[in-house]
């Protein structure tokens, strides 16, 4: 349980901390945090030779209402999220997230840039249509999270690349669940499902659900949407869409549970979630 020998700096600046990840090459990591790469470092699944702190790099934390969404940023802890209850359903699953001490010093921009699948930000993201704002030596661009997970722990973040922020569109006038099982109140989620849902007059005019732990990356239920969109908002006809969950998973069977029974709970939960987010749960 102790990592493998490393350098360490912490930049005051976002362009010091830039050139110092040129200057490391491929070994080098960002800190963010740390509670995703710090236990990988001490089980030494990942041996970094230099960790690049970002704490002291100034403008990258908060949360503000911009441009008829919110603008987070990447430093912005969990508990911060959590207790921001307009996020709606960022907020919800942010505050399911480990324990406090976790929430208080895990940050958005770390988790995302992290991508693991079974972490509760990043299909919230993917239903959010968040997008996200990378910075490194060609400049500043603009990613979308639809276009961020490539496959386990692997992102279209480059190597020389910082996330500095990410801003989220309103999603004010929707309704949102966030349906998590896992063992412990503070372990991963086995299945997490996030969805979020706008009526118009008894019908579901759209629909987006995101699965957590049920494949390489985090997921859009696009059968699901699709079938329910448009549809009245009704028990009935959420449960009918709610069996297609599962479709075009693969979730890794693991100690906690097989894959078939992963299948099962994207199903139970996605029903249980769409039913709290059109207004019908009790």
């Amino acid at each position: 349980m102790i990592p493998a020998e490393f350098d360490y700096v912490a930049p005051d600046t976002l362009d010091d901390a830039i050139r110092a990840l040129q200057d490391g090459g491929e070994d080098a990591k960002l800190l963010a945090g740390g509670h995703s790469l710090l236990p990988l470092m001490k089980l030494r699944l990942a041996t970094p030779s230099l960790l690049v702190d970002l704490r002291k790099v100034p403008g990258m934390r908060g949360i503000e209402r911009s441009g008829g969404g919110w603008r987070i940023g990447s430093l912005t802890t969990h508990s911060e999220l959590e207790h921001t209850p307009e996020l709606g359903v960022v907020a919800r699953a942010a505050g399911t997230i480990a324990d406090p001490q976790v929430r208080n010093r895990g940050t958005i921009g770390g988790s995302l840039a992290h991508g693991d699948p079974a972490s509760d930000l990043p299909a919230v993201m993917l239903i959010a249509e968040a997008t996200l704002t990378l910075r490194g030596e060609a400049g500043e661009r603009s990613l979308p999270a639809a276009e961020l997970f490539r496959d386990y722990l692997e992102t279209a973040v480059g190597p020389d690349e910082v996330v500095t922020e990410v801003d989220v569109p309103s999603l004010d006038g929707w309704g949102f669940s966030y349906q998590k099982f896992n063992r412990r109140s503070e372990d991963w989620a086995m299945v997490a499902v996030s969805a979020i849902v706008r009526r118009t007059d008894g019908a579901i005019e759209d629909v987006r659900v995101g699965l957590t732990n049920m494949g390489s990356v985090p997921l859009r239920a696009s059968a699901v949407e699709e079938a329910l969109r448009g549809q009245s908002a009704s028990a009935e006809s959420i449960a009918r869409a709610a069996e297609q969950a599962a479709e075009g998973t693969d979730p890794p069977a693991d100690l906690n549970a097989s894959a078939d029974y992963k299948r099962h709970l994207a199903r139970v939960l996605t029903r249980r979630a769409l039913e709290e987010a059109a207004g019908l749960a009790t």
